[in-house]
């Protein structure tokens, strides 16, 4: 590898040049400086990108202002080509206030709808996803427009990467897949990471297009991706770059670089982007010490008075008021009620009337999954739906999920909707990172809603084992910023799955399979609304409370059928949040509660629901709290196996011990 760069000009005009040059040497005076406090302990962590500006900057200056980029760590010339005040960078890197996490994240870990980026989280591979969904909306909206998402070396090899490209190619997306091949994953080496040659040699697997650009000369990353991506914006389709460079410094500092050979450190300091480019331009006269000078004094002066306005900002006084209210986006619940004309149907009918309804309401509403097109879903709950909103809103995707949803963020983040059908909510866990670590924090991190409904068809009691049969509500009650919606009936299946595609934040939403053709209900014909977080009390009493959701309270009906017990039975509807005055309120009246649900009983809803009504309740419980749950394995296929797993069978001695103690 030769350490002269060669520039070529060609038509770029010496304003531009000038421009460029200044781009590229604003973020190595930043992180010059940065590297001092670094040291006087004035801030607690850094990841340099000395030696690769010349990508951010290229790049950044290559696409439009109000065209969507996802930057890395090692990106801060995306962020300051973009012209983001610096003393709102140096605020977010400080934890104040006029940053844009309220000091909820670190460093890069943000984005900004204000100037159309979109940052990264430490899982590195779901970004790659969201600009699939982001181009998707643009492609959707055909503005000809595209966006670029960044990832470094090591990221091209998790499942992300290829799920992210394989569905950019198959649906034609307009996106820039930049990866900055830099060496070294912190310290593993590029021959330890994977075993092709170049990163751009995979995008023959893809069938896309990919070029392989010299990351350390600004004019060539400049030039090409300016024409790359001239054409992407006539003809929408995905390209792979992948940018040469090195990393001169540690992963963050810390770390270091003795692992890296000394001769593979003076090579590529030998190509360094900023003072090649700046000796280039002196030879050529079109950078003299003068404009050098002013420039350096310029930058300078605005990074102190940045640091000065930073500093001078009071901590953020933390307030759990505030905190709280901020896990959600605020949404203000607008009923709309159920039609007199009405029509007997089953729970699937009603899921499917909620979806197709909403589908009419929004037109930026996507609905994306296996199978949901043609065929209808598995389920056969979209059958019809490509006939009326076109196979361009109603998508079959491919076996990935975490890109899946990954993509649905991304439509959410360019002003769309999504709905991704689950084809069985046991599959969810190929697409949980995505779900709790993007979805969920969204809102909280960076003031960006998620509006997003994952549709989980779920349950046991129809003979699918292991893999096909999980109630796995837990996993994502526990987890802040996701609401959970879980109706046991038709009338609510659609009202609710109509309130959760209006909110703004993400839901799951569980749908039993055991009772998509076995429930039937009188259900309004309209388009309605049921209020989300609002239990239903079924059936009144004064000896006890029975609480439970899903499949589970049909099991508690059946038994009560012919029971001379006098309960109130709550079902539950929502998981999160939880309406606990209306569980509360019954417990005082009744004395006892009895808590059933499908799941295993550790670590379900139950117990939390337990503990609420221990520590709320307790000087009115005449009993203690009663769970009813399945057993502690796996699901199992054969039926005798599985109707011994399933706590129905548990639940009549439950209720008796309950109201006989």
């Amino acid at each position: 590898m030769s350490d002269k760069i060669i520039y070529n000009i060609n038509s770029i005009d010496k304003s531009k040049l000038l421009e460029l040059y200044k781009n590229m040497l604003k973020p190595r005076l930043i992180e010059e400086k940065m590297l001092i406090l670094l040291r006087q302990g004035k801030i607690s962590k850094w990841f340099s990108g000395i030696g690769q500006e010349a990508i951010s900057v290229g790049v950044t200056s290559a696409l439009y202002g109000d065209e969507y980029i996802l930057p890395m760590h090692r990106n801060l010339g995306v962020f300051t080509t973009r012209e983001i005040p610096l003393h709102r960078l140096f605020a977010q890197w400080q934890g104040k206030k006029s940053g844009f996490t309220k000091g909820r994240d670190r460093s890069f870990h943000f984005g900004t709808q204000e100037y159309n980026i979109v940052g990264m989280i430490s899982h590195l591979g779901p970004q790659l996803g969201i600009a699939d969904g982001i181009a998707l909306a643009n492609k959707l909206k055909n503005n000809n427009k595209l966006c670029a998402v960044f990832t470094g070396e090591g990221g091209t090899s998790e499942g992300d990467f290829h799920e992210a490209l394989n569905v950019a190619s198959v649906w034609s997306l307009p996106v820039l897949f930049c990866v900055e091949n830099n060496g070294y994953g912190l310290s593993t080496p590029t021959s330890e990471q994977f075993n092709c040659e170049n990163i751009a040699d995979k995008g023959i697997g893809y069938g896309m297009e990919s070029y392989i650009i010299d990351g350390n000369n600004i004019l060539e990353v400049f030039s090409k991706v300016t024409e790359i991506a001239k054409s992407v914006r006539e003809k929408p389709r995905p390209i792979l770059l992948e940018f040469k460079t090195f990393r001169m410094r540690g992963h963050e500092e810390a770390s270091g670089t003795k692992y890296v050979p000394q001769n593979l450190l003076d090579l590529w300091r030998a190509k360094d982007p900023l003072e090649n480019f700046q000796l280039f331009l002196k030879e050529e006269n079109i950078l003299t010490e003068e404009i050098e000078s002013s420039y350096k004094q310029e930058i300078i002066k605005e990074i102190n008075d940045g640091l000065d306005t930073a500093y001078a900002e009071e901590d953020i006084v933390s307030n759990a008021e505030i905190e709280l209210n901020d896990v959600y986006k605020n949404y203000d619940y607008k009923a709309i009620s159920p039609s007199i004309e009405k029509k007997n149907i089953r729970l699937i009918d009603a899921v499917s009337e909620g979806l197709y309804q909403s589908m009419e309401k929004y037109e930026n509403l996507v609905i994306m999954g296996q199978d949901v097109a043609e065929y209808g879903g598995v389920f056969k709950i979209t059958d019809g739906f490509v006939e009326k909103f076109g196979k361009e809103r109603v998508r079959n995707t491919p076996i990935c999920e975490s890109a899946i949803v990954s993509a649905a963020y991304g439509l959410s983040v360019n002003g769309m909707k999504a709905v991704v059908e689950m084809q069985f909510a046991d599959f969810v866990s190929s697409g949980f990172n995505p779900i709790v670590n993007l979805l969920a924090k969204s809102h909280y991190r960076w003031n960006e809603k998620a509006d997003v409904v994952v549709r989980m068809p779920c349950g046991a009691g129809v003979g699918a084992g292991p893999f096909h049969s999980q109630t796995n509500e837990a996993w994502f009650t526990k987890t802040p910023g996701l609401k959970v919606v879980y109706p046991a009936f038709p009338l609510d299946a659609k009202g609710l799955l109509i309130e959760a595609i209006n909110d703004p934040n993400p839901v799951l939403f569980f749908e039993h399979k055991a009772l998509y053709r076995s429930v039937y209900q009188e259900v309004s014909e309209n388009y309605f609304t049921t209020e989300i977080g609002k239990a239903a009390l079924l059936k009144e009493g004064k000896q006890i409370t029975i609480i439970s959701y899903g499949a589970g309270i049909h099991w508690v009906l059946d038994h009560l059928e012919n029971k001379n017990v006098s309960a109130d039975v709550i079902d539950l509807r929502t998981l999160q949040p939880l309406d606990v005055e209306t569980i509360y309120k019954s417990v005082k009246k009744t004395g006892k509660a009895l808590i059933v649900q499908e799941d295993s009983l550790f670590g379900g809803i139950a117990s939390d629901i337990s503990a609420l009504i221990n520590e709320n309740c307790f000087e009115f419980l005449d009993a203690p709290v009663k769970r009813v749950a399945s057993l502690e394995t796996p699901i199992p296929f054969q039926p005798g196996l599985e109707k011994e797993y399933l706590g129905k069978n548990r639940l009549e001695k439950a209720i008796d011990k309950l109201l006989n103690y």
